[in-house]
């Protein structure tokens, strides 16, 4: 059985412009940047999935965006930054707890390393499938039925989107 503890010093941190190449679909290095280690997974967690994220100075973990069914808890362990959440910012720091309840445009939201050290979070999310990410800063989004090979993952734009019959006979 797999034991339900490990300590944050132990989590094993991936460096996310290397796991987006691995994925095939480099990341822009200019406004984004840090490394992200995966906990849910190596404690036997179900309904939850928890990540230890390190944000580097001056930059962003991950585009503003916005889920219609999963919710996030992040918790600052080290650092400052600012949470931008909907129309709002909010300065971060050690100690603070941040919700980010599931919604449209009004819950979309980035946390950003506004420091000179790193920032680093506990994040917590419900994990719940199907899913949809809005980003309104580029008007993405992404439709996806779970996250593992072979599961069924959409990206695209509200306005390329097709006709409820093209390509019906």
């Amino acid at each position: 059985m797999t034991s339900p503890i490990l300590n944050l010093a132990d989590v094993e941190m991936t460096d996310l412009a290397e796991r987006s190449r691995q994925r095939g679909s480099p990341m822009p290095t200019t406004r984004f940047g840090g490394r992200i280690g995966p906990i849910a997974s190596k404690i036997g967690a179900r309904k939850l999935g928890y990540n230890l994220t390190e944000i580097a100075p001056g930059k962003a973990a991950f585009p503003m965006h916005s889920h219609r069914a999963n919710e996030e808890m992040f918790f600052v362990l080290e650092g400052s930054g600012e949470l931008r959440m909907g129309e709002a910012t909010y300065p971060v720091g050690a100690g603070d707890v941040i919700a980010c309840p599931p919604g449209g445009p009004e819950t979309a939201h980035q946390l950003r390393n506004t420091g000179d050290a790193p920032l680093k979070f506990l994040a917590v999310s419900t994990m719940e499938y199907p899913e949809v990410c809005e980003y309104p800063d580029s008007g993405k989004y992404v439709a996806a039925t779970g996250m593992t090979p072979g599961d069924l993952r959409v990206i695209g734009r509200a306005d390329a989107s097709l006709d409820y019959w093209d390509g019906e006979a």
